[in-house]
C-alpha cells in the first residue's frame, strides 16, 4: 500500500536556499533525544513505539468489549475532554457517514461526546435525548476529577442506572483510567466496571492509539487493526534510521521550524477540502498547541475548512498580515462518485462543469487556492492522503505525533507537559470555593472587588 506523502516545494521557496538541509543536524539531535529518552518530558515517550508494540491479543480484548457495548446499546456516550476525546472523534468523524445522525445507522450505535464542556443546555439536551435510549458510557479520565468529565459522568451514571438498573448498567459502563490510583479507578473498582488502562507514559494528546481512542473507534464499527497497522507502517517510515530527506515527519518538522524562525511565520493554518476532516484539525490543534506553546514560544495552530472558510477567512489569508503559512491535507480519492448535472436553462452558467465529478471541481478549487495564496505570500505545505480509511488515518495520526515530538525538541521546549493549563483551573476552583482553596478564594475575591 502507498503511504501518505509530503510536498514542501511551495513552502521552501520562502526560505533561504539550503535551509531545510541545514536543519538536518537539529532534526537528528531531536530524534536521538526521543529514541534515547534524553529530552525534556522523557517520562512521556510511550507513544513513540506504541503502534509496533500493540499485540493482536490486546486489540481483541478491546474489540470484545466494544462488541458487548455495540450489542447492548443504541447510543454510547464518550465522556472525556481534550486528548481523552478529540482523537477518537477525529477518526470517527473522518470515517462516518456525514448524515448518520439524521438517517440513522441500523448497524452501529450512535457515538456521542460529552464531558468536554460545562454547558448546562448541552447536558440537559443530552440527558433528554437519552431518556428513551438504551445507552452506555465510556468514561475516560486518568484522575477522575477533571471537572467537565466528572460532572458529566455523575449525571450519566445516575441516569443509566435509573433507566437500566444497576446490574445492567455495570455491563455498559466502561472506565478508561489509571492502573491503580485516582477517583475514576476507585469508582470503577467499587462498581465492578470493565476497565482499560491509560499508560502512565502516554500523555492525553498522544493517546489515540491506546484504549482512549481505540475503544470508542471500535464501538463505532471501524477496524482498529487497520488503524494500528497504518500507524505502525508510518512509525517505520518516520524512523531514525530513515534518510532525512525521505522521512516525512523530519522534513515537516524542519520546514515549519524554518518558517517560524527565519521567515516570521508565527501561525500555521491546517486546511482541509474534505468536511469529514474537521475534527482531525481539532485534534491536531491540541497536539501542537499544547506541545509547543510554552516558554513564550510556539507556532499558533489554527484551522480552516475549505472551500467553506474561503468565504469567511479567505480575504484575511490572501491579503492580511503575512505571519501565516498553510498545511493542506488533500484526499486523493473520495469514497463516492457524483457527477455534476447538465441544466437546459443554465441560469447559473455552470454547464461547463456538466459531466465532471464534483471532486474534480474541488481539486481545482484546492489547486487554484494554493497558487493564489502562495502568490499572496503564504507558504504552503501539502499532505496527500490516498483515501479516507482506517489505514491512512492511522498513518496521519502517527506522522503528526512524530513530527510534533521532533519539532518541540528543535524549538527547545518540553513537548510533553502542559503547565499553563492549570492556571484557569486554580482560578475556577477558587471562585467556586472548592475545599482546600480557601486562601486562593479569599485572594481572588478581594482582587475582583478592587477591580469593580
Amino acid at each position: 500500500m502507498k503511504n501518505i506523502t509530503l510536498d514542501v516545494t511551495k513552502a521552501v521557496q520562502f526560505l533561504a536556499e539550503g535551509t531545510v538541509k541545514a536543519y538536518e543536524p537539529k532534526v537528528k539531535e531531536a530524534q536521538d533525544a526521543l529514541e534515547k529518552g534524553t529530552c525534556p518530558g522523557n517520562d512521556f515517550l510511550g507513544w513513540l513505539h506504541l503502534p509496533s508494540s500493540i499485540t493482536p491479543d490486546f486489540l481483541q480484548e478491546i474489540q470484545a468489549c466494544a462488541d458487548v457495548l455495540r450489542a447492548n446499546c443504541e447510543a454510547i456516550v464518550v465522556a472525556g475532554i481534550g486528548g481523552s476525546y478529540l482523537g477518537a472523534r477525529a477518526v470517527i468523524e473522518a470515517l462516518s457517514n456525514s448524515f448518520a445522525w439524521l438517517v440513522g445507522d441500523k448497524k452501529n450505535p450512535a457515538i456521542l461526546f460529552a464531558g468536554n464542556n460545562i454547558g448546562e443546555d448541552y447536558l440537559s439536551e443530552l440527558t433528554a435525548y437519552l431518556k428513551d435510549k438504551k445507552f452506555g458510557v465510556i468514561n475516560i479520565s486518568k484522575s477522575g476529577t477533571t471537572t467537565e468529565t466528572a460532572l458529566t459522568f455523575r449525571l450519566l451514571k445516575k441516569q443509566c442506572e435509573e433507566q437500566r438498573g444497576k446490574e445492567e448498567a455495570k455491563k455498559v459502563i466502561v472506565a478508561v483510567t489509571d492502573a491503580k490510583k485516582g477517583a475514576a479507578r476507585a469508582a470503577a473498582d467499587k462498581e465492578g466496571y470493565k476497565t482499560f488502562v491509560i499508560p502512565d507514559n502516554v500523555g492525553g494528546r498522544f493517546s489515540v492509539l491506546t484504549p482512549v481512542g481505540l475503544l470508542p473507534i471500535a464501538c463505532a464499527g471501524f477496524d482498529i487493526r487497520q488503524l494500528v497497522a497504518g500507524a505502525a507502517d508510518m512509525e517505520k517510515a518516520c524512523g531514525s534510521d530513515v534518510a532525512y530527506e525521505e522521512n516525512p515527519a523530519a522534513v515537516y518538522a524542519a520546514v515549519r521550524n524554518g518558517l517560524y524562525a527565519q521567515a516570521g511565520k508565527k501561525i500555521e493554518i491546517m486546511v482541509n477540502y474534505q468536511p469529514k476532516l474537521h475534527f482531525m484539525s481539532e485534534w491536531w490543534k491540541q497536539l501542537y498547541g499544547e506541545s509547543e506553546g510554552k516558554d513564550n514560544k510556539g507556532i499558533f495552530p489554527a484551522s480552516c475548512d475549505f472551500t467553506t472558510d474561503l468565504h469567511s477567512m479567505g480575504q484575511w489569508i490572501q491579503q492580511g498580515e503575512r505571519t501565516i503559512y498553510e498545511t493542506v491535507i488533500s484526499v486523493e480519492k473520495p469514497n463516492s462518485e457524483l457527477l455534476f448535472p447538465n441544466d437546459e436553462e443554465n441560469l447559473d452558467g455552470l454547464n461547463f462543469l456538466a459531466g465532471k465529478r464534483v471532486d474534480e471541481v474541488n481539486k481545482m478549487a484546492e489547486l487554484g487556492t494554493r497558487l493564489a495564496h502562495v502568490d499572496g505570500g503564504v507558504p504552503n505545505i501539502r499532505i496527500s492522503v490516498p483515501e479516507l480509511n482506517e489505514y491512512y488515518i492511522g498513518q496521519l495520526i502517527y506522522f503528526f505525533e512524530k513530527a510534533c515530538g521532533i519539532s518541540g525538541n528543535i524549538l527547545g521546549v518540553n513537548p510533553f507537559n502542559q503547565p499553563g493549563v492549570e492556571a484557569y483551573k486554580k482560578n475556577m476552583f477558587a471562585l467556586l470555593d472548592k475545599p482546600g482553596y480557601e486562601a486562593e478564594s479569599k485572594a481572588i475575591k478581594e482582587r475582583l472587588a478592587s477591580e469593580k
